[in-house]
Parts: C-alpha cells; structure tokens; sequence
C-alpha cells in the first residue's frame, strides 16, 4: 500500500530514483568533492584581479560553480530520501561547506566587473568567447545604477545576518516556540495541532472540528501579535532600506526591476481580480449551498464540497493517466515523461525518513532532472506526478537548448509549466470521467486552485502593497493597523457572502511568504498564465505547441516577460488573466450544472 510509511529497504528499487547517474558511488562522489574544492582556489587568486582580464574571470568562475552543481545535488538528493541517515547527513554538510567556500571565494566577480567603465563591459558582451555570458552582462549593465562603492557594498553585505533576522525570529516563534490547543474530535479524544497538519482540520467533514482547527490557530497567531507586527515591522523596514540604499525608488521595483518584470504587471493583477470578485461571489454562494449551510465561515472554504468520492489511483495507473492526459504536449513530450519513469528519474513512495511534500530539481544539465513524490493511491498524487513533470520538463528543454550560463529560468515563470500540465490534465479527465460524482470532484478541485492561488494570493500581494506603503508613509506597523488592513482585505474578496470571523484578521500574522516581499505574486501569474496557454495548446494544437516549446527553452536567454511571448502570452496586460478567470467563471457554470440535483 502506497499510504504505508515503510523502511526504504521495502521499497521495490524501480520506484527510487538512480543517484548514480550522477556519480556512481559516494567514493566517486568524494573524488570529485575534492576536485570541486581545489579549484575554488582558482578564484581565490582572481580576488581583485578582474579588471586585468575579465574574460578570464567570467570563465573561470562559472567552470568552477559547473563542477560544484553535481556534488552538491548528490549530497541533496541523497539526503531527502533518508534525513536521518549519518552518512547522508555528512555528505550534504560536507557539499554545503564546499558551495560556501565557492560563493565566498567567488563573490567578488559582479562587483569588480560593475566597477569597470560601462563601455569595456559593453565591449565584453559584445566579444565571441562570451557569447554565452552576453544576457549575465547586459544584466550586469542593468544594475549598475543600483550598485554601491564596492566597500558600502562589503558593509552592506556584513550586514547580511542582520536582514534575515526578522524571517529567522518569525520561523523560530511558529516552528519551534508556539503551541496550539488540541483539537476535541467527534470520538471523544484530543489530536495534537499544528502547522504542519492544520490542512488536515481545515479541510475535515466536521464542521466543528474546522471551526476549532481555525480558532486555535488564528488567536494563538493573535496572542503574540505585538511581537509578530515589530517582527514584520523589522522586515518591512529592512526591505525600504534595501531598496532606498541602492536607489530604487520602492521596495517593490527593488524586487522586480531586476527581474525585468514591469510594477504594471503587479498592478495589473491586483485591478483584474478585483474586475472578477462578483465571480467569487458567485462561487462562494455555490459553495455555501451545497454545504447545506445557513450561513457560510470563512473555515468552511477549503472543506471539500462533494463529500465520499475517491478514485484508487495506485502509482503506475496514476503514472499512465498523466501520459494520456498530456498527450496534447507532443508525442516527444510523452517519450521524455515514459524515460523518466523507466529510468528512474523519480523516487515514488514515503519512507521512513524521506523528505515529505514534491519536488522536481532540475539543475542537472549534463543528466537530468530528478523528482521526489510522496504517492498515496489518490487523483491528487496524480496531479503532483503531472504538476512535479512540468518543472522537469521545463528544466529538460532550458538545458538541452541553451548553454549553463542561460539556462536557468527566472521566478516569474517558474510555475508556469507545472500548472500547465496540470491544467491540460485537468481537461483530459473532465472529458474521460463523465458521472456526475467525478465530474464534481474534478471541478472542485480545479475551483479551489483558482481561489487559492489567484485570488488568496492576489490578496497577499495587496496586502503587501499596502504595508510596505504605509511604512512609506510614516505610518506605524502595528498589531493593530495591520490587522485591520488584513480584515478589510478579507471584506472586500470575501465579506458580500462569508460571515466575517473577527479571527481572520489575525490570519497575516501566520504567512511566511511575507518575509521575502513581494514574492507572492508570481503564484497568481503563474496560474494565470498556465491557464491561458493550455486554452490556447488545446484549441490551436500542434503550432500552439511548437510556441510552447519555445518558452520552455529559453531559459533566462530572454527577460522572463519576453520568454512568455514566445508562446504567445503578454504577462505585460491583463488580457491573460482575464482569459484565465473567464476559464474560472466556466469552471463555477459548469459545478452548477453538474450538481444541480444535489
């Protein structure tokens, strides 16, 4: 049984990845640990020296981080599979010295190349031998306005620790220090509450036990609340000074601007959802009735609304639905996904020890991404095995086509492949699974991947806004102003419809995403753009596919904008999410539809 927890030694070897496509043994591994470690002395000896010869530098540097990548996800990989394994441990502390010991020695490369005159470096991007380096040094030229002296530079970065204080204190007081009170089941007995299983609760069948799970949680967030608003406050003003330092003039266009992400597109987010509320509305409202509930909470939103239905979806059947599902991505796209499988790319079950959630990492450019699930015999692993592809995918196609230096894609777009699978997988089942109970589930799912990721998170990002404003604006970040700044938040998406539980407002104070401003936001986009290309993948086809492909190899060959464009999708607009939350009202029509009987 995939629910099973077991020892990693019960589990069949074809369901666990195959690590020595990296290395062939830990011996191997140590080999090229100490190569990997000699030559950081190589940039140990260009410290100061860039100006002398910057192609040398640019070279050297990035041979150097090449020969780290693979031992240090070695150590990773074979570490997520058993954490409580000391030899796995001392491998990954042993990688993780090396990767400090390189971004140390190495440091020193942008700040010596933004010292030299603007046109020597325009010369560098422009030479043959550099071509692959051409967009790290137009990048370069781009930050130059925002780029101290190198010795304000240097105090800045001493300072590091200090600006990572506040995410630091936040994670200790909810990780380690806070409590919940138990939760009272319907049996009688007590479950212990956490962060961890909070989902759990919310999501349960009882009403009770939600209401319970949701009020634990938010006022013990509430009791610390002063603590959390000078923790926030901290990060909030460490952000300003980042941003006022190196002449941005906010703390958000010192988070996009060198993502080449235009503030419009924020903008644009936010105005568009706001367009679409009524459609949330209306989604609440169906929400609320086949609840069967007089008056609808806001811990009765994540509760699943058909109640029974489950599909036995073990590993390989799964596997096998995700490669009908996305047959529309090319028959190439199907053959890389059936590698992965037979290859061992993936590493399937738990285990005792083994890392939970999914992942895809995809750093690898001389082998191949690698995937770890957690596979319970369900259609949501389902998704996870299309969603965790999309990134490998996406990885696969950025390495094979462009050279290291191009390779790595950008944030912004980072999401944008696995929601895409998982939105052309959701059409696939939609058409396959006719009765009226599977339709129902499928749709519920896919509403609550609207609602969560494009309407909560365009909320978090307006709440950031509108925090980082009023620290703007001289106005303190308190307990209480930012607790009403979130609960009128909360009003405007969800107060025409949901009773507005006075908790909620405490809600800001348990999101860890804040603590790296202005983030958030690329979870919405992300969706939204995911949306928009599988309508146009599944009603053009083959040249909608071609275009697709294109973005997935660019890499960041391109400004992540423009990698958007070569699949024919404008991020810079709001047509793409207003194409997606058209897509959203259908999905609301189509629920209606199919459990008008109920």
């Amino acid at each position: 049984m995939a629910d099973e927890i077991r020892k990693r030694s019960e589990i069949e070897e074809r369901y666990k990845w195959d690590l020595t496509h990296i290395y062939v043994s830990d011996e191997a591994w140590k080999e090229a640990l100490d190569s990997a470690m000699a030559g950081t002395e190589e940039l140990a000896a260009l410290d100061g020296k860039v100006a002398e010869d910057p192609k040398k530098a640019i070279l050297t540097v990035q041979k150097v981080y090449d020969s780290i990548l693979p031992v240090y996800e070695y150590a990773f990989l074979r570490k997520e599979t058993d954490n409580a394994d000391p030899k796995a441990q001392a491998l990954k502390d042993q990688a993780m010295r090396l990767y400090v010991t390189a971004m140390t020695r190495g440091a020193f490369l942008q700040p010596e190349l933004l010292a030299m005159p603007e046109e020597e470096l325009k010369k560098l991007a422009e030479d043959p031998e550099l071509r692959d380096f051409d967009e790290m040094l137009r990048k370069v030229l781009l930050e130059k306005p925002h780029v101290l002296p190198k010795e304000q530079e240097r105090l800045i970065a001493m300072m590091g620790e200090v600006a990572e204080a506040p995410a630091g204190i936040f994670s200790a007081l909810s990780d380690a220090d806070m409590r919940f009170p138990p939760i009272s089941m319907p049996d009688g007995s007590e479950q212990e509450l956490t962060e961890g299983n909070y989902s759990t609760f919310i999501r349960s069948d009882d009403r009770e036990v939600r209401k319970q799970a949701f009020r634990h949680i938010m006022n013990t967030y509430e009791s610390y609340g002063n603590t959390i608003a000078a923790t926030y406050g901290a990060s909030v003003k460490k952000d300003q000074f980042m941003a006022e330092s190196h002449h941005y003039s906010s703390a958000r266009e010192a988070a996009m601007k060198p993502l080449e992400i235009p503030e419009s597109v924020y903008d644009n987010l936010i105005e568009t959802v706001h367009e679409y509320l009524p459609v949330l509305q209306d989604y609440l409202r169906l929400r609320k009735k086949l609840l069967k509930l007089e008056e609808l909470h806001l811990y009765d939103l994540y509760t699943p609304m058909v109640k029974g239905y489950r599909m036995e979806l073990p590993y390989e059947k799964a596997f096998d639905l995700v490669l009908e599902g996305l047959k529309p991505m090319g028959d190439d796209y199907i053959a890389k996904l059936r590698e992965a499988r037979e290859n061992r790319w993936i590493d399937v079950y738990p285990s005792i020890g083994k890392s939970s959630g999914a992942f895809s990492a995809g750093s690898l450019r001389d082998v191949h991404p690698y995937v770890l699930l957690n596979h319970n015999d369900n259609l949501d692993s389902a998704f996870t095995i299309a969603h965790e592809l999309g990134h490998s995918m996406h990885s696969y196609y950025s390495n094979t086509s462009q050279p290291a230096p191009k390779s790595d894609y950008s944030l912004f777009v980072a999401e944008v492949a696995s929601t895409c699978n998982e939105a052309v997988m959701q059409r696939y089942l939609m058409e396959q699974m006719q009765e009226p109970d599977a339709q129902a589930f499928l749709l519920n799912h896919w509403l609550e991947q609207f609602r969560t990721t494009v309407f909560r998170q365009t909320m978090f990002a307006e709440f950031e806004k509108i925090s980082h404003e009023m620290a703007a604006e001289g106005i303190p970040l308190t307990k209480e102003s930012l607790s009403e700044a979130y609960l009128q938040l909360n009003d405007k998406y969800y107060g025409e419809t949901c009773f507005m539980d006075p908790e909620i407002a405490s809600e800001w104070m348990r999101i860890p995403h804040f603590y790296s401003a202005f983030y958030v936001y690329v979870y919405a986009t992300g969706l939204c753009a995911a949306v928009s290309l599988s309508e146009k993948i599944l009603r053009e086809g083959e040249k909608a596919v071609r275009d697709y492909r294109k973005f997935l190899s660019a890499g960041c060959s391109v400004p992540p904008i423009e990698a958007l464009k070569l699949a024919g999708i404008d991020m810079s607009k709001p047509e793409p999410v207003r194409q997606a939350l058209d897509v959203f009202r259908e999905t609301v029509e189509r629920m209606r539809e199919v459990t008008k009987e109920r």
